[in-house]
C-alpha cells in the first residue's frame, strides 16, 4: 500500500485530539512571538523586528547602566552582521534603557590589563565593526551615553536622542583617552575645537548641545519611550525605499569624510552613474513619470 493510500485512512480518535491540541496552541500564540521565536537569544542584547524591513537591537545590561564589555560587543557585532547579511532588514535601530544608552566601557573589565594584553589582544580594535554595516543604523539615545557610548553612537549613521539624553567623553578622568573613536569622530561630527575641549576636561554635554552642534539629527519630544518610537517611524521610512539606492546613498555620504572635495564629487558621480544599471533605478523613475508609487524589487 502506497504512503498516499495510507494517509487517506481516519485518525484515531487519541491521534486527532492531539492534533486539535495542537492546532489550538499555534493559534493561541500571537503570530508576532511566533515570528519572533527564530530570533537568536543573546544575554547582553535583544533583538527584534517591530516593522517591516526593520530590526532593532537594544542593550540589555541594566544594573551596569549598559556599560559596554567585549561579550556585549561581540554580541552586538553578531547582531548587527545577521541583520545586515538578511535581505528582509532594511534599516536596523540601535537603543538602551531610558535611564542609559550605554554609560560607558566596562572599566572592571580592562582595569588590570597591560600594554602587552591590550596592544596584542587589539582591545576595542573589534568595536569598530559596526561601522562596517551596509544597511543604515539609528541611534535612539536616552540617558546617558558616556564615554564608549558616546562612541558607539557615534559609530551609528543617525542619531535621535531623547531631551534626557547626555553626552560626554570622561576618559581624562581616570588617566586615559578615548579609544573608541571619541577623538577622531567626534572632531568630524563638532570640530576641533570643540572636541579638544570635551576630551581634555572630560566635560558632559546636553542633547540641545549636541544637536546645535550637529553631532545628533534631531532633539525628539519628551516622554519615555519617544526617541524609540521616532526611530522607528524613521527607519521604517527608509526601509520603504529601494534598499540598494539607501546602501549606495549611505557610502557616498560616508565617503565625504574619507574624501577631498573632489574625490568625493567623483565618487558621488560614479555611484549615482551606476545606479542606472539597476532595475529600481527603471521602476523609481517609470514610477515617478506615471504618478504611481513604485514597486521596489531592491534589486
Amino acid at each position: 500500500m502506497s504512503f498516499a493510500l495510507r494517509l487517506r485512512r481516519p485518525l484515531t480518535s487519541s491521534a486527532a485530539a492531539l492534533l486539535r491540541k495542537q492546532r489550538a496552541l499555534k493559534q493561541s500564540v500571537p503570530l508576532s512571538v511566533r515570528l519572533m521565536s527564530t530570533e537568536k537569544q543573546y544575554e547582553f542584547i535583544l533583538t527584534s523586528r517591530p516593522e517591516e524591513g526593520v530590526a532593532l537591537i537594544t542593550l540589555n545590561r541594566p544594573k551596569a547602566l549598559n556599560a559596554l564589555s567585549t561579550p556585549l560587543f561581540n554580541e552586538l557585532n553578531d547582531a548587527v552582521k545577521t541583520f545586515d547579511d538578511d535581505d528582509s532588514v532594511r534599516a536596523v535601530v540601535l537603543t538602551g534603557s531610558e535611564r542609559a544608552f550605554a554609560a560607558g566601557a566596562d572599566i572592571k573589565e580592562m582595569k588590570d590589563k597591560q600594554f602587552s594584553d591590550v596592544f596584542k589582544g587589539k582591545f576595542l580594535e573589534s568595536w569598530g565593526l559596526l561601522s562596517n554595516a551596509r544597511k543604515p543604523i539609528i541611534a535612539a539615545v536616552s540617558g546617558y551615553a558616556l564615554g564608549g557610548g558616546c562612541e558607539l553612537a557615534l559609530m551609528c549613521d543617525i542619531i535621535l536622542a531623547s531631551p534626557t539624553a547626555v553626552f560626554g567623553q570622561p576618559e581624562i578622568s581616570i588617566g586615559v583617552i578615548p579609544g573608541g573613536g571619541g577623538t577622531q569622530r567626534l572632531a568630524h561630527a563638532i570640530g576641533k575645537s570643540r572636541t579638544m575641549e570635551l576630551v581634555l576636561t572630560g566635560r558632559n554635554f546636553s542633547a540641545k548641545e549636541a544637536a546645535d552642534w550637529g553631532m545628533v539629527s534631531r532633539v525628539v519630544p519628551e516622554g519615555e519611550g519617544v526617541v524609540v518610537k521616532e526611530a522607528l517611524e524613521l527607519a521604517k521610512v527608509i526601509a520603504s525605499k529601494s534598499a540598494i539606492a539607501v546602501q549606495a546613498g549611505k557610502e557616498a555620504v560616508n565617503a565625504a569624510y574619507e574624501n577631498t572635495l573632489t574625490e568625493g564629487l567623483r565618487y558621488e558621480r560614479r555611484v549615482f552613474h551606476a545606479l542606472f544599471a539597476t532595475h529600481d533605478q527603471k521602476e523609481g523613475m517609470t514610477a515617478f513619470a506615471e504618478k504611481r508609487k513604485p514597486t521596489w524589487t531592491h534589486s
